[in-house]
């Protein structure tokens, strides 16, 4: 089943694991994006993004069936928002807003089967979003270490808490929300630009993943960014969100259209 995981499967190699950001409904918006080149997951958000639960099941289909990984943004740490994107298939969980050592144990929990979680079986969709082959048997046996748990950074409390957060047996990837950290510690991103402050922050992220031998991601807005951080020895990065992606695209046209 870890093979069938590409954002695992990549970020084993010690290679960065680049991604797309959904945050617009659709399973065939999905598969567009999940055909395009040196793409390994798709980010579908169902904190920020317009997504039911219903569309989310039939992206993470859509993006799985494209040989992609699909992450599943869920709105907060709940249990029962954990358990609806793992029983769709997810192969990797991203959950906002972690501010401590007790909501990262939870979330663990929460993602995992006994006798390591609290995780409920039953759901006749999540082993076909890795293979065919699975079996429900196999998947409730292989699950816990097929799907990556990854925890946002992005308050002042959890900077403070960085590094016992990083230390949770479960935690795989702690990824920066650059955004609303900035924020949080009173120094917010005014014009694409990021404070000395923020950027100080952001490193400390990236060691406190690496001193306890776990991955690090970070939000990037664009490919040229992602390369930056990449570059910086971030394990996981966006490179493009879909809304972006397509505002850009008219604008460009339509101002090449006009300039006659």
């Amino acid at each position: 089943m870890q093979a069938a995981n590409r954002l695992q499967r990549v970020l084993k190699t010690g290679k960065t694991a680049f991604g797309g950001w959904q945050m617009l409904p659709g399973a065939n918006l999905s598969r567009t994006i999940a055909r395009t080149p040196n793409l390994d997951w798709i980010c579908v958000d169902t904190e920020h993004g317009n997504i039911s639960d219903d569309s989310m099941h039939e992206c993470v289909a859509a993006i799985a069936a494209c040989g992609v990984s699909p992450v599943v943004r869920v709105p907060e740490g709940q249990h029962w928002m954990i358990k609806r994107a793992l029983d769709a298939g997810a192969h990797g969980l991203m959950v906002p807003l972690v501010r401590s050592v007790e909501d990262a144990k939870n979330i663990v929990k929460y993602s995992k089967f006994p006798p390591r979680g609290t995780r409920g079986i039953g759901s006749p969709f999540s082993m076909e979003k890795f293979s065919p082959e699975i079996t429900q048997m196999q998947y409730f046996q292989e699950a816990n270490d097929a799907t990556v748990v990854i925890l946002q950074i992005e308050t002042a409390k959890a900077l403070e808490n960085v590094r016992r957060i990083a230390a949770v047996p479960g935690v795989d990837v702690l990824l920066v929300g650059p955004f609303d950290l900035g924020n949080s510690i009173g120094h917010p991103i005014m014009q694409a630009e990021m404070d000395p402050e923020l950027h100080k922050a952001v490193g400390e992220i990236h060691s406190a993943a690496q001193e306890s031998g776990k991955w690090s991601a970070i939000y990037c807005r664009d490919g040229v960014q992602a390369r930056h951080y990449a570059d910086q020895g971030f394990n996981m990065c966006s490179a493009m969100t879909d809304a972006v992606a397509l505002k850009k695209a008219f604008c460009e046209a339509f101002e090449a259209a006009k300039s006659g």
